[in-house]
């Protein structure tokens, strides 16, 4: 494949450089395509909604992979390690998401 130096003007909106916090990622995938739901849980309630879902194709799903684990080994490099714990705090219960 052939780089380009071409330079991409990317437009940030206010509403979306406010952000969307979530707590929990729910990924789902098809042989064409990976979802990624992002969600806000709370403990306690026992329903959330989805805040913002992102759909990607297999070969971005795997650049994604690969941009964020090169970004959290300079964060850890900076900052010290990230501690996971447990992979669903205590009290959350998980839905199982459709794409």
């Amino acid at each position: 494949m052939e780089e380009s130096n071409q330079k991409l003007n990317i437009n940030l909106t206010e509403e979306v450089a406010e952000g969307v916090y979530s707590n929990l990622a729910i990924i789902t995938h098809s042989s064409s395509e990976f979802v990624l739901d992002f969600v806000r849980v709370m403990p306690g309630v026992q329903k959330a909604n989805v805040k913002a879902r992102i759909i990607l194709t297999p070969e971005h799903a795997k650049r994604l992979l690969n941009a964020l684990k090169e970004n959290v080994d300079k964060y850890e490099m900076e900052h010290g390690r990230v501690s996971t714990g447990t992979k669903v705090p205590v009290g959350f219960n998980v839905p199982k998401g459709d794409a």
